[in-house]
């Protein structure tokens, strides 16, 4: 059944493209297995909530925007009547427009959250014509901050005051956040959702750590196997797209209770998904692709849990937490805990506080074709045992790798930034069984086990933490036999043997340009101090990226890298597979095909001087 939706209709109509429904909820109320929603133009300020899923991908449910037509979903309202008043504007909403509770009275909080102001921000958002506003601590404050506002809640209505700055309300869009979501499911196991073509924007989310239920414009609410393509989403008080998990495995028990701490917390969460039925053939499989997500306060794509056996690509991600509103351990670009298995490739990601985050449970995760540049830091993999696999990326910015992990594999990246690498032995975490929920074990980080092949690393400024190329691991043993040889002999502590051994470093055949050092035992190292002067070029929706290698960039004895050549991780005892328990193959250059024999870096051959590659 295909029904139809428009601003000319009705929800008495019978959803027919003569006789269209008017809201997408009323389409949504009644979608069944295998029905298709189509969505035509205008602007609906509502929260779709599909009631039905469907059982097989092959049954899914499509909610789609028509063909050629802008379709937007607002999680706002607008607000008119402004008045001057000392300073600035005023108005008065009534109660009633918000949907449960009111973001004005709801302030952003949970666990790992903070914010560096002496007061406590909301969920609510001002915006004229679009623009967000940014929140005061009072009227006062209003009146001499531009572009700012103060909201007053009261028992029927919301004050509203404003500073527009050069703007006036007279004529212009003035809305208000009153949705926390503008499509989410009130039930949890809606599967086998597609979400077109729409634009998404203005919804009061709150922040999300992986301790509470997560929330999003868009959330899959612990669903499985939903398609979210070619879709812009934007203005997110919190976080955009959302498949974390749900309310009844924990919600803030840190921030709550105080009772233990958020590690804890979490840990405990993760045994409580697996009690309701966490698993690859219940929650996750999405498919996020193609997507614009840009302009949110926490996160552009958010999960713990939910986000396992996912494909993310295509996306592009910038402008996430960037005006430094508020902070806490849950931003990023793409935030994901617990992301068993997900495969994330060719997404540009730039101007956000963190590109990519991946923390907790990374097991099977493959980083690959990603395009970072004018980030805080790119990268940031965290607490996870391996394996994982990082290749044929472009790291462009000032930072580009917080590496608190062990068991992976970078191979043929381009680092043009530092690297920070570091343990973490006070906090235990989960490793898996390969492609699976089920828990293995549970380890600390003690650092190492990496490998890193092929890669070309830029020179820059050094210190005390973060570090240009591999040196960071100088000190570490080679091998695995080297490893166990001096664990065995360094005492008889069960657990302090292989505690205060260094595990391997495998690292061989990088290139190391302007600067950036070796691993001091790397075979196969090229060191050249040829700056090679890395500069990424916007040009409309392209993005291009210049730079300079030397004649010995060939003189690296670089091969196509397979799982044959990546050693089984030491803790998790995992080998470098794809999903489906196939050997991974590295080969793929970025923005094109296999690349040549004997090149290291993401490009398809290492030719000498001055080049400028299309990277976007």
């Amino acid at each position: 059944m295909e029904y139809h939706v428009a601003k000319t209709g009705s929800d008495k109509n019978d959803g027919t493209r003569e006789r269209p429904f008017l809201t997408i909820s009323r389409a949504a109320a009644i979608a069944e297995e295998g029905d298709v929603v189509v969505v035509h133009e205008g602007v609906y300020r509502e929260c779709v909530s599909p009631e039905n899923g469907a059982r097989t991908s092959k049954g899914r449910i499509t909610y789609e925007a028509a063909d050629g037509e802008r379709v937007v979903i607002k999680g706002s309202e607008i607000v008119d009547g402004w008045e001057k008043a000392d300073g600035v504007y005023k108005a008065e909403a009534q109660n009633s427009i918000f949907d449960g509770v009111n973001p004005y009275s709801e302030i952003i909080e949970g666990d790992w959250y903070m914010t560096p102001l002496d007061h406590r921000l909301h969920t609510g958002q001002v915006y004229i014509d679009g623009e967000a506003l940014a929140e005061a601590a009072s009227v006062e404050e209003a009146r001499g901050r531009a572009m700012s506002w103060y909201a007053e809640v009261n028992d029927s209505t919301t004050v509203f005051y404003a500073n527009f700055g050069d703007k006036t309300p007279d004529g212009a869009l003035v809305e208000v956040n009153a949705r926390r979501s503008c499509f989410c499911p009130r039930h949890t196991n809606i599967d086998n959702i597609t979400v077109r073509g729409f634009e998404m924007a203005q919804a009061a989310t709150q922040w999300s750590p992986p301790t509470s239920e997560q929330t999003g414009i868009l959330s899959v609410n612990w669903s499985r196997g939903w398609i979210i393509e070619d879709n812009v989403f934007h203005d997110a008080r919190c976080c955009a797209v959302c498949v974390g998990k749900e309310r009844s495995t924990g919600h803030n028990l840190n921030t709550r209770y105080h009772r233990m701490p958020g590690y804890q917390v979490q840990l405990e969460a993760v045994f409580a998904a697996r009690r309701i039925g966490w698993s690859r053939e219940r929650i996750g499989s999405h498919i996020i692709r193609n997507n614009t997500i840009y302009d949110c306060g926490q996160t552009g794509i958010v999960g713990h849990l939910g986000g396992a056996f996912s494909e993310i690509y295509g996306n592009h991600i910038y402008n996430i937490a960037n005006k430094h509103e508020f902070y806490g351990y849950e931003i990023a670009g793409i935030k994901l805990h617990a992301a068993i298995d997900t495969q994330i490739h060719d997404n540009r990601i730039h101007d956000c506080l963190l590109g990519t985050w991946l923390d907790w449970e990374a097991q099977g995760v493959r980083v690959s074709r990603n395009l970072y540049y004018n980030n805080e830091t790119d990268i940031w993999i965290e607490v996870t045992h391996g394996p994982h696999t990082v290749d044929n990326n472009i790291f462009g910015s000032e930072h580009n790798f917080l590496n608190a992990a062990q068991g992976g594999a970078y191979v043929n990246n381009l680092f043009c930034g530092a690297t920070n690498r570091y343990d973490v032995r006070d906090r235990s975490t989960p490793y898996h069984l390969p492609h699976s929920t089920e828990i293995k074990g549970c380890a600390c980080v003690y650092g190492g086990d990496d490998r890193y092949y092929q890669n070309i690393f830029v020179g820059g400024s050094h210190d005390n933490v973060w570090k240009r190329g591999t040196v960071m691991y100088n000190g570490f043993t080679a091998s695995e036999e080297e490893f166990i040889k001096m664990a065995t002999e360094h005492g008889r502590g069960d657990i302090e043997r292989y505690a205060n051994v260094r595990q391997p470093a495998y690292i061989g055949n990088n290139l190391y340009l302007g600067g950036a050092e070796p691993f001091e035992r790397e075979d196969g190292a090229v060191v050249d101090e040829t700056d090679p002067q890395v500069k990424f070029i916007e040009d409309g929706g392209e993005v291009y990226v210049e730079i300079t290698l030397p004649a010995c960039a060939s003189d690296v004895k670089a091969k196509m890298i397979g799982a044959d050549d990546l050693h089984m991780t030491r803790l998790s005892e995992g080998e470098f597979e794809n999903p489906d328990g196939t050997p991974i193959s590295t080969g793929r250059a970025i923005f094109g095909g296999e690349r040549l024999l004997g090149c290291a870096g993401p490009f398809e051959s290492a030719e000498a001087g001055r080049r400028r590659i299309r990277v976007w």
